[in-house]
């Protein structure tokens, strides 16, 4: 998935365990990653238009993000990806910097939205709009981390914390007895802390401008692309981390909010915490988004 995963597992056999989380993980990947020609992602964008049967895990992943693009009212939109890939970020990262000079002046428009992709869980299958595309990294790795720890769970682990690329999920037991201690670390000097936070069940998950930047022919750009005009968004923060029930969720309201700004009605009816950076470094920690995890 682009990134690094960090497992912890509490109880018997957790070297098993542990095993058992890497396949799960290169799995999903295998599954869900745009830059694999193979994945089941892959294969919904190129057979946009036609029902295609996916795995258990696709399909949620869908409609996960279906419901996240409608709770957000669109601010978090899984249909970016053209916009995405217009503003240079069509390949694995480490690789985007050095080929996105030339590009970035390609007119785009706003993301055609969720409102037309069908799920049917009775045969399995997802169907994209002709012409539509499914980009999975606002979402995937919070799911990632919810269906590894919950499996790691049912094999058997008293606790677990599954983080992929910063965004986690912890179950259970802690290794201390208490409470699972996350570190939310600065997204420009990673060695500095913004805040640390117990958790005994739930997420934790970051969206940042920070991180994913390069310059393409238009300037400076970034991965988070703001669904209403299709370009790098110039958002009210510099960074927002979400604490909530579960991952995808978390990832679902730090983008709402990172591209929305407080104001935005992501989340009315679940459990949310924010911590929020501006531009000048400025860390405030809001309590919002009042409800009931679900």
């Amino acid at each position: 998935m682009g990134t690094a995963a960090h497992v912890v597992a509490v109880g018997d056999r957790a070297e098993a365990l542990l095993e058992r989380a890497a396949l799960a993980l290169a799995d999903l990947e295998r599954k869900w990653s745009r830059f694999i020609a193979s994945s089941e992602v892959s294969r919904l964008n190129a057979l946009s238009g036609q029902h295609v049967v996916v795995s258990v895990e696709t399909l949620l992943l869908v409609q996960c993000a279906l419901h996240g693009w409608s709770r957000t009212g669109g601010l978090f939109d899984p249909t970016v990806l053209p916009s995405l890939r217009a503003a240079g970020y069509d390949r694995d990262f480490a690789a985007v910097a050095t080929h996105a000079s030339g590009v970035g002046l390609t007119p785009v428009a706003p993301a055609p939205g969720c409102a037309d992709i069908e799920c049917d869980e009775r045969v399995g299958t997802v169907t994209l709009p002709r012409g539509v595309e499914f980009d999975p990294g606002g979402i995937g790795k919070g799911l990632a981390a919810d269906l590894v720890s919950a499996d790691l769970v049912d094999a058997g682990a008293r606790g677990v914390l599954v983080n992929v690329g910063g965004d986690l999920r912890v179950r259970g037991e802690p290794p201390n007895g208490a409470t699972w201690d996350v570190a939310i670390a600065d997204p420009v000097r990673t060695d500095r802390e913004l805040l640390r936070v117990g958790l005994v069940h739930g997420s934790v998950a970051t969206s940042s401008r920070m991180r994913r930047r390069w310059q393409n022919a238009a300037g400076e750009a970034h991965h988070v692309i703001d669904p209403r005009n299709g370009r790098p968004a110039r958002t009210p923060h510099a960074t927002v981390a979400a604490i909530t029930g579960e991952g995808w969720w978390s990832e679902v309201v730090a983008k709402a909010v990172l591209v929305g700004g407080l104001g935005t009605e992501a989340g009315a009816g679940f459990a949310a915490r924010l911590l929020t950076v501006d531009d000048d470094g400025v860390v405030a920690v809001e309590p919002t988004l009042i409800g009931a995890a679900r």
